[in-house]
């Protein structure tokens, strides 16, 4: 049996799908279960167990690749359709695990899908609704086998980058956030994505941060895994970075602006911390999100504090 995960996403996409994944392994320990997903995302799959078999490259609402046709199960953890419906359909799915969505005959046996919800508790209830027990608590990823320099273990994460300019937090403010760790003693890591470079570079010089300490643009997957399992805590706005400190278990606080915390923070516990101004905009706007603006570096710093108590 072969069974086909649709999720062609982003790093926090593919964290939130991960209980998703181990529910159907255990529903189906002896079926090969590939992922459609971006390449960049494999040396993340084995720090989910056995979960997935494979990944194989995808693009969303892409056609699939040929290698993926004709599965016995399509399951879809990329959205509501009808899009990302038809993208399995094409491949000549057999059987389809989706939200119901009217376009889509196929589907009228699935469940409403509720915009309001959890991301990961959605995927879960999906799986659920066919018959698939799921527990959305099943985050934790094993540590990747990367030597993390002991001067930095413990240190704090600063992940001052995100995909959107909706929800990116200022550099000035990063800037006072760093210098308030290191007044108490703390190391500063920063990292980023290639893309992030600049801005890491610039919140790093302004705050006294040794290059050394720069790694955006230096690590893949695996390794930036690695650093924030190392981390004694994280800080960062809404993006993968955060569901990785969730993964880990490393204490963190997540800075939210145009999206809710709700549909896809953290889970309730005690040593995550969650900022958010109770407003929500576009989040793929061109200028940050006004509710983003209205966290205050001090109020972030205390949260920090908070952490260590």
């Amino acid at each position: 049996m072969r069974i086909v995960i649709l999720r062609a996403l982003k790093l926090g996409d593919f964290l939130t799908g991960v209980p998703a994944y181990r529910a159907l392994r255990r529903a189906y320990p002896n079926a090969e279960i590939v992922l459609a997903a971006p390449r960049a995302l494999e040396p993340l799959r084995e720090l989910a167990g056995n979960a997935l078999d494979r990944i194989v490259d995808a693009r969303a609402l892409e056609p699939l690749a040929a290698e993926l046709h004709g599965a016995d199960i399509g399951v879809n953890l990329h959205g509501k359709g009808p899009q990302s419906h038809r993208v399995l359909l094409a491949a000549r799915a057999h059987t389809l695990i989706a939200f119901r969505n009217d376009e889509i005959p196929q589907s009228a046996n699935g469940p409403e899908y509720d915009p309001a919800e959890h991301e990961v508790a959605r995927w879960c209830r999906l799986l659920r609704h066919a018959g698939i027990a799921a527990d959305p608590r099943e985050l934790d990823l094993a540590i990747p086998p990367v030597l993390v320099p002991r001067r930095i273990r413990g240190a704090t994460l600063i992940h001052p980058g995100a995909a959107s300019e909706a929800r990116r937090w200022p550099v000035e403010r990063w800037i006072e956030v760093a210098r308030a760790e290191q007044r108490l003693g703390r190391t500063v890591i920063v990292t980023g994505g290639p893309d992030e470079v600049d801005r890491a570079r610039r919140v790093a010089d302004a705050a006294g941060i040794p290059s050394t300490h720069v790694y955006a643009g230096r690590t893949n997957l695996r390794e930036l895994a690695a650093l924030v399992a190392a981390a004694g805590r994280v800080v960062c706005a809404d993006t993968g970075v955060a569901h990785l400190a969730t993964a880990y278990r490393t204490p963190s606080v997540v800075l939210f602006g145009p999206i809710p915390p709700a549909t896809w923070g953290p889970p309730p516990r005690p040593y995550h911390r969650v900022l958010w101004n109770g407003t929500t905009g576009d989040p793929h706007a061109n200028r940050v999100d006004p509710g983003l603006l209205a966290i205050r570096p001090e109020r972030v710093i205390a949260e920090l504090d908070a952490l260590r108590a």
